[in-house]
């Protein structure tokens, strides 16, 4: 199944979090200007999670957000 297919069938956003966090990890490599890396770094810090772990919860809930 892809997200997609989640998306088009009228998943919950429960349910598309439960299919996002599943699955192997997955190395990658992305490019930002330095001063946003830097700035989302102490926004992490300040939430106490890791920078990995802030990424992934913004994307997450960019991909759950009802439209």
């Amino acid at each position: 199944m892809k997200y997609t297919d989640l998306v088009e069938s009228g998943a919950t956003d429960t349910e598309k979090q439960e299919f996002l966090v599943s699955g192997d990890t997955a190395a990658i490599t992305i490019r930002i200007p330095k001063n946003l890396r830097d700035a989302g770094k102490e926004a992490a810090r300040l939430r106490g999670v890791s920078f990995s772990a802030f990424i992934r919860t913004c994307i997450i809930n960019e991909l759950t957000q009802s439209r």
